[in-house]
């Protein structure tokens, strides 16, 4: 099994837009119609490159999973006038190819981004069920959310 993750691109918009939607499907009933979500959420996804950056994970070539780090500047402060951090958002690896390592490729590989970007903390607002994996990922419990700090 070859599990690669990489910054997708504006060409992967319609998969990631895929990848989002069948990610509601499992777990709630969805509020719109299909083709006008996929459509929508393409444009939103190429609109926001610039502060969301989107990651997909393949297994032998076949798309796998997809995270987003979201980008922030936050107000200077006396002791550090540039506060960049990030959020993880709409981590998702398909049913049949969880507990494989994808999902933790595809964390490493944000928190690798937030490094590189040199961000002074990372957060995820997660389901109770997920906090373990994060934890694991070196996120650390704090009030209502997990951050990562490099």
């Amino acid at each position: 099994m070859r599990v690669t993750v990489r910054r997708a691109t504006p060409v992967d918009a319609p998969a990631l837009a895929r990848l989002r939607w069948r990610r509601v499907e499992e777990h709630d009933e969805p509020a719109m119609d299909r083709d006008v979500f996929l459509e929508i959420f393409t444009s939103w996804t190429v609109d926001h490159l610039a502060t969301h950056l989107p990651f997909l994970a393949e297994v032998d070539g076949r798309l796998a999973g997809m995270t987003w780090l979201m980008l922030a500047d936050r107000a200077p402060s006396p002791w550090n006038l540039d506060r960049r951090t990030g959020d993880v958002q709409a981590v998702y690896v398909i049913p049949e190819l969880r507990n494989l390592g994808v999902g933790k490729m595809l964390i490493d590989t944000v928190l690798a981004e937030a490094r590189l970007r040199e961000l002074e903390s990372v957060t995820v607002h997660s389901s109770d069920r997920a906090v373990p994996f994060y934890l694991r990922a070196g996120f650390k419990e704090g009030q209502n959310r997990l951050e990562w700090r490099p």
